[in-house]
């Protein structure tokens, strides 16, 4: 089992940046690849970005590429989630997973296989 709690949500206005943590506890946390997901009400759960075990590789979703950036320190048990320039339709609940590959996380995170954090709240006033 691996426990994931994320932090540092809340409200901005457009074109402000926050900064989401997420802690991690349980089992071995560099042996994961971790990512960042969000969900809008009345929408799906999407992919955001994912890092590698190494946090040398990156991935993100063209929605947010140029303007978020994932990282991972594995001595602090932590994924970042830096997000600069933020729109308003980047408003939604921000969840952070664990999972087998980045390549799991960015397209094949609904088969499951994935832990997840409860989530923070991310709003983005116009």
């Amino acid at each position: 089992q691996v426990q994931l709690v994320e932090s540092g949500g809340g409200l901005v206005q457009a074109g402000g940046s926050l900064r989401l943590s997420c802690a991690a506890s349980g089992r071995t946390f560099s042996n994961f690849a971790m990512g960042w997901f969000r969900q809008a009400p009345g929408k799906e759960r999407e992919f955001v970005a994912a890092v590698s075990t190494s946090g040398g590789s990156t991935s993100y979703a063209d929605s947010v590429k140029g303007r978020f950036t994932i990282s991972r320190d594995n001595a602090k048990n932590t994924v970042y989630l830096q997000m600069n320039t933020l729109k308003p339709e980047d408003t939604a609940v921000y969840s952070c997973a664990a999972g087998p590959s980045r390549a799991w996380l960015s397209s094949r995170f609904q088969y499951g296989d994935v832990y997840w954090g409860q989530g923070t709240q991310v709003t983005v006033s116009s």
